[in-house]
């Protein structure tokens, strides 16, 4: 008898610790991949939209974490021992919603490149639409490792309240480049091809991109920009 008794316990134990396991769930649901492609789409004009139309060293203010580049990956995934690539996609989709909105509230009204943003924020909430959509609603509901909330507070505090020290300028620019790179490193489920080496995540990946972007983007006529 005792031993059936100690036989249930261990059932219940093991049971217990099962439904207080956190949930696992693909990096990349399928479902995600059309979106993020069809905002790829979009991102392959960034330089003419966040460039050529933009005055020579044109600069915006934004928080130090919304310069999101795929180094502060790489740091983050050092400091935290089996970090989740879904809290990575949860902190991508936090920063740059508040990139995007940044560059299109310093855009005037007949700027040449708003209707352009206002379409790629339009698709990256279509993405991130999908993207919840595409996890259980607990997935949302669990708890950050301390370094990814110490980032959500700062990016979710009010302007006001943020130290000056806090504050970086930065090229619209660099802020949608960075997007796309640390796009294709964190959904690279979507991007991968033929090339069995290929790594989104290293740094080197994105500059030789970045150079075959160059030699392949079509000479655009650049056009007064009218403030």
């Amino acid at each position: 008898m005792v031993k059936v008794e100690q036989l249930i316990t261990s059932v219940l134990s093991l049971l217990g610790l099962f439904l207080m396991a956190p949930i696992v769930v693909a990096s990349t649901p399928a479902s995600m991949c059309t979106p993020l492609r069809t905002l790829n789409d979009s991102l392959s004009h960034r330089r003419r939209y966040m460039k050529h139309y933009f005055p020579i060293n044109y600069s915006i203010r934004v928080h130090h974490e919304e310069i999101f580049k795929l180094s502060n990956i790489s740091k983050m995934k050092l400091k935290v021992e089996g970090l989740d690539e879904l809290v990575l996609q949860r902190l991508w989709f936090q920063v740059n919603q508040g990139v995007l909105k940044k560059i299109i509230r310093v855009l005037p009204e007949r700027h040449p490149s708003r209707p352009y943003t206002a379409e790629l924020e339009r698709r990256f909430r279509d993405a991130e639409g999908v993207f919840v959509h595409s996890h259980p609603a607990e997935v949302f509901q669990q708890e950050l490792p301390e370094t990814i909330q110490d980032i959500w507070d700062q990016l979710t505090e009010e302007p006001d309240r943020v130290p000056e020290s806090s504050w970086r300028f930065a090229s619209p620019k660099s802020l949608v480049d960075n997007l796309c790179h640390t796009m294709y490193c964190l959904f690279w489920e979507c991007f991968s091809s033929t090339e069995a080496s290929q790594d989104y995540c290293e740094v080197s990946h994105s500059k030789k991109g970045r150079k075959t972007l160059n030699q392949k983007v079509e000479m655009e006529p650049t056009e007064p920009t009218e403030w």
